[in-house]
């Protein structure tokens, strides 16, 4: 008999292996039960949802009578046996449920899942998939129907064959047009006047294709990082090519490029990009290039949407995926190439379980399917750069120069502990002004940066030093100017909100002052200091919080003669307006201060990222920066355009201190209500964690730190500590936590647990 192995969607690290069940005789047949299926199972005598993983025949050693049958199949295959690898392969390498992993592959929002049905008669429920695919109906005149003419009494059918007259249409279109037409139409299918037809409708298509798309000619650069990922697709051995391109170089075009050999040869291609830079600019040049083979899967998409886009690309409707890290689990027939351009960016580290870095995730599908990984970046991230340094299956490639030739922006660092005082002494220096004032009378554009949106970043009373908090987290909270209800009060880590306060809410003082700055306050001085002939653009969490917002005001700011684009980090990357002359950054230090390892090569990726948005075209770019600590080494990096600035200071410090690339870290988080309860939890955890190291000699070098609480201690509501374990770059210490976490029991009701493999951020 067939048997399959199924992974149960229960989530619990205690199932961390798929298990057995015969294939019924009905499912048993070519097409019946495949690979990636959902299927209904009995498991602990209870009906749970399961996924296929594997399917082999039954052995003489397998004892039938102890295996149960599969009770149902519930859908289509979702993936393929490569995909169920990797899935189990994430569970154990970001000690993440199975379940968890295997959802990764499943189509949005499309999985059947069992609920507790309380009130029926049977205990559980299934849910069928919350959305799927859309059928519409189409209506068109027969040859006879052309002829048909209906009695004058009959005023539905005259308006509707009027309508059909002028070309076939949807039902839902003659019904907004006509009215309720679902009788009539029936009736005049019976007499053949009608012919009515169903179409599978993709929802969230793209506009029109470009007609004009002109393919440019390679400069050296991008000729040689096309010829490494050629080599490195011919050997078809999971082999890792790393674009190190200055901004303006052309990575774009060597993507294109080599997604079109790809496709040639009949295979699929998957391009990631961080979120924020998905731009309408983005798809556009790639859908100019590959027309309708290519779906888009983000966020800013409904749920309808993704499933439309997901099922393209499983139908083999489309061959290529563009979008943000959950693309890479798309299911696109013989995936040959997976591009991550600006790998360096945060965005690509999943937040919730698995906690797994989409580059990481893709070497190793790329591996399993013999496929090629190609990285892009101006500022690869440090564990990029220590790998192709370190192991021979990993290639960089530099891009030294823009496309066009044009020269690199001029840098000018503005130390502005030594500006005088004057009305823009708190947010523009005297260079800036003029910088400005220039863009607005010679009729160019500008790109301002802020990393802090809001007006301000708190106020505080004058009198007794009192500064507003958040309740559930713990920081401040950040002045709004605008809103919908006037002047509030926000948290940005759980939007929570209020209206600002007129006196003091401790001692009664109306004097409250607005400290730190925020994109609000720089778009009001900015349109006092440029007039109202020049449109301000702000871009930020707040201006975009619609879904299509951020599209619609970069496409306002593209279609003005001069404008000033004011943002936080979303404009750094991803944008590319020739006529743009000025980039300033109002204040470079604000990542710098941040209590994390990773503070200075942020700052350096985000500073030398949004100068890289200055002189893309004819006219020559500036870039000023401003700033209270000239002195840092991300900072003269930038202003000397020389990497190496950076890394000589924090390749060191990185290597001394043991921190990635060197060691690999796991950042164990525990959260719940009660702050005494978190704290034994954690204690606890982490004495068992260190006599399980202590009791394998494989991880005498692991080093195990904590527990401690967070740096933000408390948010949204809970207490958290942390506890953080060192290990080397190539140890496996996660098998031993997750035997570890496997039998781990809750003291308290509340506390809950993540485990954060290769952390971008400990805060």
């Amino acid at each position: 008999m067939l048997v399959a192995s199924v992974i149960v969607d229960i989530n619990t690290r205690a199932l961390d292996d798929a298990f057995d069940y015969l294939v019924p005789a009905n499912l048993a047949a070519p097409g019946g039960l495949e690979v990636g299926c959902a299927v209904l199972v009995d498991f602990a005598h209870r009906p749970a949802v399961g996924y296929v993983v594997g399917l082999r025949e039954s052995t003489p050693d397998d004892d039938l009578g102890k295996f149960k049958l599969i009770s149902e199949r519930l859908s289509p295959p979702y993936f393929d046996e490569v995909s169920a690898r990797c899935a189990q392969w994430i569970a154990r390498e970001y000690c993440a449920p199975l379940s968890d992993a295997i959802h990764l592959f499943a189509p949005p929002g499309g999985a059947p899942k069992l609920k507790r049905n309380e009130t029926g008669d049977k205990d559980w429920e299934l849910v069928e998939p919350g959305v799927g695919p859309v059928d519409d109906r189409w209506v068109r005149l027969t040859q006879v129907g052309r002829s048909y003419i209906p009695p004058k009494t009959a005023v539905k059918q005259q308006a509707l064959i009027e309508a059909l007259r002028e070309g076939e249409m949807r039902v839902a279109e003659l019904a907004l047009e006509v009215g309720s037409v679902n009788a009539t139409i029936k009736a005049l299918e019976k007499r053949g006047i009608v012919s009515i037809e169903s179409r599978r409708r993709i929802r969230g298509v793209p506009g029109e294709l470009p007609s004009d798309v002109r393919i440019p000619k390679l400069t050296s650069g991008q000729q040689a990082a096309l010829d490494a990922i050629d080599s490195a697709m011919d050997a078809a051995c999971g082999r890792v090519v790393l674009c190190d391109g200055v901004t303006g170089s052309g990575k774009t075009e060597v993507y294109l490029r080599a997604i079109s050999r790809v496709l040639e040869q009949g295979g699929g291609a998957i391009v990631l990009v961080p979120e924020i830079s998905l731009t309408a600019q983005t798809v556009a040049r790639f859908r100019g290039r590959f027309g309708d083979q290519v779906a888009v899967l983000h966020s800013r998409l409904s749920k309808g949407e993704r499933f439309d886009q997901w099922d393209l690309l499983r139908s083999g409707g489309a061959r290529v995926a563009i979008g943000a890290r959950s693309a890479l689990f798309a299911p696109v027939h013989d995936l040959r190439l997976v591009i991550i351009d600006e790998e360096h960016e945060g965005s690509y580290k999943q937040d919730s379980s698995p906690r797994y870095h989409a580059r990481d995730v893709a070497l190793h599908l790329m591996r399993e399917r013999g496929g090629t990984l190609v990285l892009g970046s101006a500022t690869p991230a440090l564990e990029t750069l220590a790998n192709c340094q370190l192991r021979d299956d990993w290639q960089r490639v530099v891009l030294p120069s823009r496309v066009k030739e044009q020269p690199m922006p001029s840098i000018t660092i503005v130390d502005m502990t030594q500006e005088p005082g004057g009305s823009h002494r708190e947010l523009f220096s005297r260079e800036m002004v003029r910088a400005l004032l220039e863009v607005r009378d010679q009729g160019h554009k500008a790109v301002m940066f802020l990393n802090q949106r809001g007006y301000a970043n708190f106020i505080m009373c004058q009198d007794c030093g009192y500064v507003p908090h958040c309740a559930n987290c713990s920081t401040s909270l950040t002045y709004h100017e605008r809103g919908g209800d006037g002047p509030s009060l926000h948290c940005h880590h759980c939007d929570a909100h209020s209206s600002a306060p007129v006196v003091c809410p401790r001692c009664g003082s109306p004097y409250l002052s607005r400290s730190g700055v925020g994109t609000q306050r720089v778009q009001d001085e900015l349109a006092a200091l440029l007039g109202p002939d020049m449109p301000i653009i702000r871009m930020d969490a707040d201006s975009t919080r619609t879904k299509g917002a951020h599209e619609k005001l970069l496409s306002s700011f593209a279609a003005e003669d001069r404008a000033v684009l004011l943002g936080t980090q979303m404009i750094a990357k991803g944008l590319d307006y020739p006529d743009v002359t000025l980039v300033g950054v109002i204040n470079a230090d604000t990542s710098l201060y941040l209590p994390d390892f990773r503070a200075g090569e942020r700052g350096y990726q985000l500073l030398e990222q949004v100068s890289g948005r200055a002189g893309r075209g004819d006219l020559p770019g500036r870039v000023i920066i401003q700033s209270y600590w000239p002195q840092h080494p991300a900072i003269q990096a930038v202003a000397k355009h020389s990497r190496n600035v950076f890394l000589s200071q924090e390749i060191p410090l990185r290597r001394e201190l043991s921190y990635p690339p060197y060691s690999r870290l796991i950042n164990i988080l525990l959260w719940g209500a009660q702050a005494s309860e978190v704290e034994q939890e954690a204690k606890q955890l982490a004495g068992r964690l260190l006599e399980a190291l202590l009791a394998d000699s494989r991880y005498a070098d692991v080093k195990l730190l904590g527990p401690s609480p967070c740096v933000f201690s408390k948010l949204k509501g809970s207490y958290r500590w942390h506890i953080l374990i060192k290990a080397a770059a190539d140890s496996q210490v996660a098998a031993l936590i997750n035997s570890v976490l496997k039998t781990r029991k809750k003291n308290g009701q509340g506390v809950s647990l993540a485990v954060d493999v290769d952390p971008m951020q400990l805060l």
